[in-house]
């Protein structure tokens, strides 16, 4: 019979209207539809070709917890996607609807959806009881009614209970009275004055019927029994009581005290309260009536959210019984206690650090069961976060960008959807969706410093790691990872990256070769960094190598020149006083600063105790006046080293020879000055003493210059790198000129004192055969003919 209702709901219902009113689609179909049963068109009734539905993303978000419908994406129908009993789904509501919304995504639209559920009679009206049970005094009198237990159904409207009927009977009738809830209650009539001694009892058959067709129906029986007289019924001091109550109230709480009299006496005055048979099953289940007392509590959970109100329908019944009958009218109260719900739509994963303002992150709605300010809900996210919550619909909400976002600063956001309701207390429900930033390239590489100075010690191994450099990049996986190179771009007379090697992957730099400090000081060159994003981002550094010096060249004498390539010569007056200068040995080592730093000292001679020599200056002087018993010829080997560590030096040979002259001591000579009336013609033999000597000592110096200029060219052809020039002054005079060429990267002492090393001067080494001390030297100017390399000095000691 219930396959007959739903055929019949089918067919009555089958045709449903489907319009858009103030942007709401409503649909009707009937309960207990097939899974699959076509609701709605909604692509039609939205005015959407199907082929642009796919692309405008629509969904289908369902407020209620099942799922009861699915939408086609293909053709854009709607159907039933679950079984819907709409007793279970709505109870009595005598309207019943599931509200759903269409969410479009491209662009953004939403249109709620209303469903309503038909009802189909599947339901048959069932008595509390199978038997209802009634006790008349037989002294009552016709017109009396008896309030009769009612019959439900499930159903509502047209298929609820339309009629009740009674088996026929000549004392008792039905008096059917409507409620203003729709209700039909039947009253049993007495019709005819009860003979207890004639009909001690009765017994009826109550039918119910509802308004289907066919109908359904249902039966209880009756059974009357007529009692003695006991002819005063209860009475309450009102018909109707009205209270309220808030829908938190505790369980156990005191509502209204029932008060009813009897004006009978004895026994028949005492009577008990009750529920009477109108009261609902749920009323009975929500409060308790005492008995004795009148008392209504609270025993059940109120829900305002459930229903507004209750209608309590109470007796009295004394044991006639006489019953006296009351309405208590509760209404409940609505409290917020109800949180926001927050159902989320959709909602963006991941979004580009380089997304542009007002993507769309997620898409949400809200809803509070509660209703006045109880209900009325507000969102926010938030506001110290690149993001910012738009109203799109009511209560429906988008949460966009609104500033540009950096990965490399934060990497992910966990966006606090607050919704709140204007309650007192205020309730607030929390959702948190988490939108990660996926990184792009858009950070450069960087050096911690533009320029790296390495220092480098000459003679290093080749191969060896000299530095390391390292860029960092914030950017993740290959937008992070950078790799090095060295850049080609140095000048022609710089130090070509051909020498160097660098690990693309860790940065640490390698040299190719092995450097002299001497031939190089320092050099530069470019390191790129460059990491693997698309497209590429580079930065550059400059790395400066400074070579440092280390003791790797002995002393090279400059002056004097060796004779014979083995030992120099130095003519000087035997009558020469004490501390008077021989010879200056003058030496330059390539080295610098404390290597280059020279010290002199003589290590082996003739006579050591006859000369001495400068630490610091190489000047080699006389210790006292020459005897008749020293040697005429002196051999000196001078050492020269310098201050590195470990110390490197080289030495020369002096031979030192010593020719007559008439100068005589200069002692004595002071002597006989003191007495001159002694030696009156001494003056005049001095004067032409000297004059003699020093005409032989100037021949002797010719003599050794034209020598020493054959020699020199001689020695041009085999020493091509020293440098020599032979000059005449303009007094004719013959002068040995020397002009060492000073590398700009070498330091020269001459005289105990470096030589600046900036600027490329030049000196001449000249021996003045003018003075009494015709060894001494000096420098001057003198254009280059030679290079240094050709001057041949001792390199070593011993040699």
């Amino acid at each position: 019979m219930a396959n007959a209702h739903c055929t019949e709901a089918y067919l009555l219902y089958s045709i449903f209207l489907a319009s858009l009113v103030l942007g709401q689609i409503n649909y009707s179909i009937p309960e207990e539809s097939e899974i699959g049963s076509f609701t709605g068109n909604i692509a039609e009734d939205l005015g959407i070709k199907l082929r642009e539905l796919s692309d405008r993303r629509p969904q289908l978000l369902q407020r209620e917890t099942n799922h009861y419908f699915e939408f086609n994406m293909q053709n854009g129908i709607l159907f039933v996607s679950k079984r819907i009993d709409r007793e279970m789904l709505c109870l009595e509501v005598s309207i019943c609807s599931i509200s759903l919304d269409i969410v479009l995504e491209n662009p953004y639209e939403i249109f709620p959806l209303e469903v309503e559920i038909l009802d189909i009679n599947d339901n048959s009206p069932i008595f509390p009881t199978d038997v209802i049970s009634l006790q008349l005094p037989e002294i009552l009198a016709p017109g009396v009614r008896f309030p009769l237990e009612s019959a439900h159904d499930r159903d509502v409207g047209s298929y609820s209970i339309a009629s009740y009927h009674l088996s026929h009977n000549e004392f008792f009738s039905l008096q059917i009275q409507e409620r203003k809830d729709g209700r039909k209650i039947a009253e049993l009539l007495l019709e005819k004055s009860l003979d207890r001694e004639k009909n001690p009892s009765f017994e009826l058959i109550l039918t119910a019927e509802d308004g289907g067709i066919p109908s359904n129906s249902g039966t209880s029986k009756i059974f009357i029994t007529v009692t003695d007289i006991n002819d005063n019924a209860p009475v309450f001091d009102q018909d109707i009581y009205k209270l309220s109550v808030l829908e938190n109230a505790r369980l156990g709480m005191l509502l209204i005290t029932l008060n009813a009299i009897d004006l009978d006496e004895g026994p028949n005055a005492e009577f008990k309260y009750s529920f009477s048979n109108y009261a609902s099953q749920k009323v009975r289940e929500l409060f308790h009536l005492d008995a004795k007392t009148g008392e209504v509590k609270v025993q059940g959970l109120l829900d305002f959210e459930t229903a507004h109100d209750y209608e309590l329908d109470v007796q009295a019944m004394d044991n006639l019984p006489n019953v006296g009958h009351a309405k208590v009218l509760v209404s409940i109260v609505d409290v917020n206690d109800n949180a926001p719900d927050i159902k989320l739509a959709s909602v963006m994963k991941s979004i580009p650090e380089d997304a542009a303002e007002g993507i769309v992150v997620a898409i949400f709605g809200v809803t509070d069961r509660d209703s006045g300010e109880n209900g009325l809900v507000r969102c926010q996210i938030p506001m110290d976060m690149p993001f910012k919550l738009e109203t799109t619909f009511s209560n429906h909400y988008k949460i966009t960008t609104s500033k540009k976002l950096d990965r490399e600063t934060i990497s992910q956001y966990n966006i606090s959807i607050s919704a709140y309701d204007a309650g007192m207390p205020s309730l607030t429900t929390i959702e948190t969706i988490t939108v990660s930033v996926s990184d792009v390239n858009d950070n450069i590489p960087q050096f911690a410093q533009s320029t790296y100075d390495v220092y480098l010690m000459e003679n290093n191994a080749p191969g060896g790691s000299v530095f390391s450099v390292s860029a960092l990049d914030p950017d993740l996986e290959k937008n992070g990872d950078v790799t090095y190179s060295i850049l080609d771009n140095m000048p022609q007379n710089q130090l070509q990256p051909s020498y160097f090697a660098i690990n693309s992957k860790s940065g640490n730099i390698f040299a190719l070769r092995s450097f002299d400090y001497e031939q190089l000081k320092k050099f530069r060159f470019t390191i790129l960094a460059q990491d693997a994003g698309s497209p590429s981002l580079s930065t550059t550094a400059v790395v400066r190598i400074i070579i440092l010096d280390q003791n790797d060249n002995p002393p090279f004498i400059i002056s004097p020149s060796t004779w014979n390539s083995s030992a120099s010569f130095a003519m000087v007056p035997r009558s020469i006083p004490p501390s008077y200068l021989v010879a200056k040995v003058i030496a330059n080592d390539e080295d610098s600063g404390q290597n280059a730093r020279l010290s002199f000292e003589i290590i082996d001679a003739s006579d050591i105790n006859l000369f001495t020599v400068g630490q610091h200056t190489g000047e080699i002087r006389t210790t006292r006046t020459l005897t008749k018993d020293d040697s005429a010829t002196q051999k000196l080997v001078v050492l020269v080293k310098d201050n590195g560590q470990p110390s490197l030096s080289s030495t020369v040979t002096i031979h030192v020879s010593f020719t007559e002259n008439g100068t005589g001591n200069p002692s004595e000579r002071s002597e006989n000055q003191k007495n001159v009336d002694y030696y009156p013609d001494l003056n005049i033999y001095l004067i032409l003493i000297f004059g003699s000597t020093s005409l032989i000592f100037l021949l002797i110096i010719i003599l050794l210059v034209v020598i020493k200029c054959k020699q020199d060219r001689s020695r041009n052809i085999y020493h091509r790198s020293s440098t020599y020039c032979c000059c005449k002054r303009s007094n004719s005079n013959p002068v040995l000129h020397r002009r060492p060429v000073i590398n700009e990267s070498q330091n020269y002492y001459a005289g105990g004192q470096m030589l600046a090393k900036s600027d490329p001067y030049h000196y001449t080494v000249r021996l003045s055969p003018a003075s009494s001390k015709s060894d001494f030297l000096f420098l001057s100017n003198c254009q280059p003919t030679l290079t240094l390399n050709d001057i041949s000095t001792d390199n070593s000691v011993g040699k």
